[in-house]
């Protein structure tokens, strides 16, 4: 197999001790989407390792992660010889090749990783990937459809985000049925089963909320609740 190429990585035996392990990712495949999901998540200060058999990227990421290592991802002594299994989450981007999206996964599920995340292409992959070890499978492109899709189709969305079939995030222009109502007049908790978690305007972000606060006229509400809840709200505008 190949031998793995590490770029500013400590090897196992050096390896820093695991602390927080909940705060430790391995990133498989680093194109655009697996660049962005590493760096973002570096980013808010959490352990990074980026993998990825392409050298030109891995020394392109260098300069972004401290932790960026070339290698097949079908290595799987290349993997131990990272530690890999020490990691709490292992997320597989790699969207070209299904074979090596397969083979990474049941690697990382057999050295004890304890969360496998994957990307699929299809609804297909999604299955399989799930029957052979995945805990969760993302499609990126037909999750970003269905948003695309909620904000067009609903004039008064800002955005939408659906985090599971049971919550959606959604930022919702203040329909004019609403506006000079306080939260609680507005009874959307009553009415609708939604709730108000912060509310966007020109001057800044309210969080802090208290039941009083008036809704104003272009204030952009941030609403939880179950996905298509807040239609009910746009209908009555």
């Amino acid at each position: 197999m190949t031998k793995s190429t590490l770029t500013n990585v400590p090897n196992q035996t050096t390896r820093t001790p695991v602390t927080d392990r909940q705060h430790e990712f391995v990133v498989i495949g680093l194109g655009r989407f697996g660049s962005s999901l590493a760096g973002t998540l570096h980013g808010y200060g959490h352990s990074v390792l980026a993998i990825d058999s392409d050298m030109r990227l891995v020394q392109r990421l260098s300069n972004r992660l401290p932790h960026v290592v070339q290698m097949d991802a079908t290595n799987r002594e290349g993997y131990l010889e990272l530690g890999v299994g020490n990691f709490d989450t292992g997320i597989i981007c790699i969207g070209s090749d299904f074979e090596s999206n397969m083979l990474a996964t049941v690697i990382l599920r057999q050295l004890g990783v304890r969360r496998v995340i994957c990307k699929a292409r299809t609804r297909t992959q999604k299955e399989i990937l799930l029957k052979i070890g995945a805990d969760e499978v993302i499609l990126p492109e037909h999750e970003a459809g269905v948003r695309l899709g909620r904000k067009l189709a609903s004039s008064g969305f800002v955005d939408y985000m659906e985090v599971n079939k049971e919550i959606s995030v959604v930022e919702l222009l203040a329909p004019k049925n609403l506006t000079g109502l306080s939260l609680l007049k507005s009874s959307l908790r009553e009415r609708y089963g939604l709730v108000v978690v912060a509310i966007r305007r020109a001057d800044g972000v309210i969080v802090l909320h208290t039941a009083q606060e008036v809704i104003r006229a272009n204030d952009v509400l941030v609403i939880v609740g179950k996905p298509g809840d807040c239609d009910a709200i746009i209908k009555q505008k």
